[in-house]
């Protein structure tokens, strides 16, 4: 057992009877809990990511290719007056083939509804084509976007469409700071009964889960290494009228409605297995540690070869000794390629490129990166 403790059934009760209590009564479960056996990773021949919202826009974009693995840019729009926007945030559509069947996954929907709505249709992914939905953890740059991708497409997805989460504290109420000592600024609140009243379940994946039959994800990610969580937002534990998260789950009862430093517990990376290549880890933020996530990848799935390493990693704010140690562990890793996307920051392809060579690949809002033959 960890400083956290485990995640026990009576407490994932505890914590979601309110909410689950009223769903049921319409004959809907809102929340499930991931099963706790071994998981079978499954294996796909082909996946191709498209980059719905990223920070960043080039224009000017190449194509790229490197160890089986190739980027292209978006097409250009035929109408001058409309663009793909970009934001603070991340949003992936994933889609695989193997086996003769073809599966598509959205991983996280960026800060706002109007820029994943607008880069949507500019980029001309089919909602109707979606088998899960998954929200890498509770940051409002990773699921502000997805009320409102419910709101307009709902009723085109499966009728028993699931949202797989990390774990309970995706619910928590997170602040920022503002620079004043004991002063925050608010950052929002993944709201369950929302989720719920689009008739949306929601699995807690704190053990590794199989997605859609060609996706995994880590599950609760070990920390060990070097690695550390960089400062990023503080997190309230408390549920309020259903709006929250179960204290009693992460800490002591004493620390109920306090406001601590956000360690995310509950962040999970999201995982394929591409035939005779090895694993594609995709970190949509990685603040446990990127090197902990493809660890804890290769753990769960007993798989230890690295095809690529993408998404946000969390390193923009790392001083530069410890980005110059992280980086060399990433190498250790030996990914054939490496596609830093989001929080990564500037400093980190620097550093990756110095250290990394031509593994690392860049990307731009509405790219798409094709894996495997």
């Amino acid at each position: 057992m960890d400083a956290f403790g485990t995640f026990g059934r009576r407490d994932f009760l505890k914590a979601s009877a309110t909410i689950a209590g009223a769903a049921a009564a319409g004959g809907f479960t809102c929340i499930g809990i991931a099963g706790a056996a071994p998981i079978t990773p499954p294996v796909v021949d082909k996946l191709s990511i498209r980059v719905l919202v990223d920070s960043s826009f080039d224009l000017f974009f190449r194509p790229q290719q490197i160890n089986g693995v190739a980027i292209r840019p978006p097409p250009r729009q035929a109408d001058f007056k409309r663009t793909l926007h970009n934001e603070w945030g991340l949003s992936l559509w994933l889609e695989s083939q193997g086996g003769g069947d073809a599966r598509t996954v959205m991983l996280d929907y960026g800060y706002s509804p109007s820029v994943l709505l607008n880069n949507m249709e500019l980029i001309g992914v089919d909602p109707a084509r979606i088998d899960a939905l998954v929200v890498s953890h509770g940051h409002y740059d990773h699921f502000g976007g997805l009320q409102g991708f419910l709101d307009k497409f709902r009723q085109v997805l499966p009728s028993e469409v699931k949202l797989y989460a990390g774990g309970e504290d995706n619910f928590c109420h997170r602040v920022s700071g503002t620079g004043t000592p004991g002063q925050f600024a608010d950052f929002g609140t993944l709201d369950r009964r929302e989720l719920t009243s689009k008739r949306v379940a929601t699995i807690l994946c704190e053990t590794p889960t199989v997605i859609a039959g060609h996706a995994f994800t880590t599950g609760k990610i070990a920390r060990s290494g070097i690695e550390r969580v960089l400062p990023n937002t503080f997190v309230e534990f408390a549920m309020k009228d259903g709006l929250g998260c179960n204290t009693g789950h992460y800490l002591p009862a004493e620390m109920e409605g306090k406001i601590v430093p956000d360690e995310h517990i509950h962040e999970h990376a999201t995982c394929f297995n591409i035939r005779d290549r090895g694993l594609v880890v995709i970190s949509s933020c990685g603040h446990v540690g990127i090197v902990n996530s493809v660890r804890q990848a290769q753990a769960v799935s007993g798989i230890e070869k690295v095809h690529a390493i993408v998404g946000g990693f969390h390193l923009g704010p790392a001083p530069k000794d410890y980005l110059t140690q992280v980086v060399a562990e990433i190498g250790k890793l030996n990914p054939d390629v490496l596609i830093p996307m989001h929080c990564s920051g500037l400093n980190f392809v620097q550093e990756a490129r110095a250290q990394l060579g031509e593994k690392v690949l860049v990307t731009t809002t509405g790219s798409r990166i094709d894996f495997g033959a």
